[in-house]
């Protein structure tokens, strides 16, 4: 019998060039999480009223899997609640808020948020998320190494924008059905919104059209994060650019990618049908 399995999956393979699998075995290169899988873990975040799941990183089975990624995971706050305050003096943060409203703790500041902002958290300063008393915060917050040796940069006040008012744009060497909004980059960026971060590379939202294709591509030296917002498809995770493996994907699924694995998107929507939506965030490897 398995030898037949294995010659129905090479015939796929040859025909279609690529193989979808629904619910993939771990494998070299890359880890699949799903938000409706994942059991919510104490944070240094959570309280009564805050609730924290771990995708990759810190409090997920395989953290030692990733590199230069502290954290990844989806942080909630019920109606009225909120965090406890933290401070990372050797790891810089990021949040992007999927829903609701609410106020960001930074320093001595309290900033508004609301559905699709997205923040920069710099090593060293204090920072607590409050939600507000009509419904939950729910944000996707990211944590990343600063090396032992690098410089911290203080940023006393805060970095936020929002991603409506990120206009689109197309890459040439992703192919013209998905369209960018590069959200934030290093201090060194010209074109991210926000130029403030030490160790993330690059923070983007991808939009596909209908049977939009993000080309499959590797990424020599960084790892990256793919965290489904909407919609549903397939996503390449390995495999060489003449036998894609796919496997299937909906919202609220994530990848992460090791440097050197094959990663790309196939948006499954139809005409008329909402956009599929991915919040991607690339990363030295390794970054310690």
């Amino acid at each position: 019998m398995r030898n037949r399995c294995l010659w129905a999956i090479s015939f796929i393979v040859l025909l279609t060039g690529s193989i979808v699998i629904s619910d993939p075995a771990p494998a070299p290169g890359y880890l699949k999480r799903s938000l409706s899988q994942v059991a919510e873990k104490p944070d240094d975040l959570t309280t009564a009223k805050a609730h924290f799941k771990p995708l990759f990183g810190i409090g997920d089975d395989d953290a030692q899997a990733v590199k230069g990624i502290a954290r990844f995971g989806i942080l909630t706050v019920d109606p009225d609640g909120a965090t406890r305050t933290v401070r990372y003096d050797r790891e810089e943060r990021a949040c992007f808020v999927v829903k609701g409203s609410g106020v960001l703790l930074y320093g001595e500041e309290k900033v508004p948020i609301r559905q699709n902002d997205f923040a920069y958290l710099a090593p060293g300063v204090k920072h607590a998320f409050l939600s507000e008393s009509t419904g939950e915060l729910c944000v996707i917050a990211m944590g990343y190494f600063v090396p032992e040796g690098k410089q911290v940069s203080q940023m006393p006040k805060p970095m936020l924008a929002s991603a409506d008012d990120v206009g689109l744009q197309v890459l040439g060497q992703h192919g013209p059905t998905t369209q960018f909004k590069l959200l934030m980059g290093n201090t060194r960026s010209l074109r991210d919104k926000l130029a403030a971060a030490q160790q993330i590379n690059s923070l983007f939202m991808m939009d596909f059209a209908p049977g939009g294709t993000n080309i499959p591509h590797t990424h020599p030296v960084e790892e990256e994060i793919y965290y489904m917002l909407r919609g549903n498809g397939e996503m390449v995770a390995g495999g060489t650019t003449d036998n894609e493996v796919r496997y299937s994907c909906k919202e609220g699924d994530a990848f992460y990618f090791a440097p050197k694995t094959l990663i790309g998107y196939y948006s499954a929507a139809r005409e008329g049908q909402p956009h599929d939506l991915i919040l991607a965030v690339r990363s030295p490897y390794p970054a310690r």
